[in-house]
């Protein structure tokens, strides 16, 4: 099985991306064979345009390495950042960009991470709307990371020892879920029923 990590900052260094390679480490201790992070810092994607719809040179070049890492991914964690209550608008491009053909009818975990006690509305929005066109499938379980300064660091020492203990153990159980699901899905995808070039939009 293979997961693909969708880290949503656009900082460089911020702490999504922390978060992230500690899900992926944690991923490739048993839960999975592979897994890959598909970073968004230093906003690699250019804003959504026409071209890409239309088959433009430019957009094939950048897009088609991602797609292929997309396309052959079981399921996604999908991390975002809180900014002023909001998802990152780098995220919110990335699923202009790509859709159904690589994430349609497979699962992904929701994991938001906030300095203080937030981290609620980017969960509501991205289950609002990034998936309609996509059909990439949320699980029921999220994650969301408060005061994610304290927790999941490499040295004990900057942690808070109840919060990293609880957020440590419950994203391995959150994950364990999200690939009995990838197993799941994969047998909806198989069956064929949802091929169809009539219904390309969701409703």
């Amino acid at each position: 099985m293979k997961v693909t990590i969708i880290s949503g900052s656009h900082r460089p260094q911020g702490q999504s991306h922390k978060v992230a390679a500690f899900i992926q480490q944690t991923l490739l201790a048993g839960i999975c064979e592979e897994c890959a992070i598909v970073s968004l810092a230093d906003n690699p994607l250019p804003l959504w345009d026409q071209g890409v719809w239309e088959g433009d040179e430019k957009w094939d070049v950048l897009l088609t390495p991602i797609r292929e890492e997309l396309a052959g991914s079981d399921a996604f964690v999908v991390i975002s950042p809180e900014w002023h209550g909001q998802v990152p608008a780098g995220l919110k491009n990335f699923f202009l960009l790509f859709g159904k053909n690589e994430l349609g009818h497979k699962p992904a975990l929701i994991v938001t991470v906030s300095s203080g006690d937030g981290g609620a509305y980017p969960v509501a929005e991205l289950r609002m709307s990034s998936y309609k066109n996509s059909r990439l499938c949320y699980i029921p379980e999220q994650i969301i990371l408060r005061k994610v300064e304290s927790v999941l660091n490499k040295d004990p020492a900057d942690n808070d020892e109840r919060s990293n203990s609880y957020y440590r153990e419950r994203i391995s159980w959150a994950l364990n879920i999200l690939k009995a699901y990838a197993g799941a899905l994969a047998q909806v995808r198989e069956s064929g029923v949802t091929q169809t070039d009539t219904f390309n939009n969701g409703m």
